[in-house]
């Protein structure tokens, strides 16, 4: 009888053991069921950069273009949205290829090409040699849930220096919203390549005006 009981004993403790191992063998290294993560690029199209007759093909002024400097928290592969003001939260599944400023630097400079206006455009770091420089600074790229349907902010603050005469030549601050087609990543991506596009055509369009004026106070 005695005999019997310690055999049950042990087969009980046995059970339970195996069971606490089966339950646990999900958070061992290797072990987690991985979930798939989305991987997205800044990629607009339709991009129609207007021009206003700038110095075109007889132009030999470089323009630099330096990298956008990010506002904290926007900074990040990870897609940013926003449920409440002043709280950003990063979608868990889908992400950036890059940061937001690294995919817009070769952007802006493939817009200000367009202009017609220099004849070279160069994305900084480069040890080539220019007359004028665009800083940008501020940028931020989110999307909002604060209203229905949920919409993109993407923002920015450009200035143009004139490395020739060391002076600024203007400064402009850009604000574009856009709404998303659909309340999740996905359509914050679609709503970001759309305010992307926006945003390159309001810039070129100022910078051209900046290049035309040469004056200080003429673009801001």
């Amino acid at each position: 009888m005695i005999v019997d009981r310690i055999g049950w004993s042990a087969r009980t403790l046995f059970s339970f053991f195996f069971m606490v191992i089966a339950a646990t063998a999900c958070t061992f290294p290797g072990q987690t069921k991985q979930e798939i993560v989305h991987t997205f690029f800044l990629n607009p199209e339709g991009m129609a950069v207007p021009g206003r007759g700038g110095a075109g093909k007889g132009s030999t002024a470089v323009l630099l273009v330096n990298l956008p400097q990010t506002r904290a928290g926007f900074d990040t592969e990870r897609i940013a949205y926003l449920r409440r003001s002043h709280e950003v939260s990063y979608y868990a599944a889908s992400e950036w290829v890059d940061t937001p400023a690294r995919m817009l630097a070769p952007l802006l400079v493939r817009a200000f090409e367009r202009i017609g206006a220099w004849q070279t455009v160069v994305q900084m770091p480069s040890a080539v040699r220019g007359d004028y420089r665009i800083d940008s600074d501020n940028l931020t790229l989110g999307q909002e849930f604060f209203q229905h349907p949920s919409r993109v902010r993407l923002t920015l603050r450009a200035q143009l220096i004139d490395l020739r005469h060391s002076r600024p030549v203007g400064a402009k601050r850009f604000e574009i919203l856009e709404e998303a087609p659909s309340e999740d990543a996905y359509g914050g991506v679609i709503a970001a390549n759309r305010a992307v596009a926006k945003l390159l055509e309001e810039i070129a369009d100022w910078l051209s005006g900046c290049h035309n004026e040469e004056t200080v106070g003429h673009c801001n």
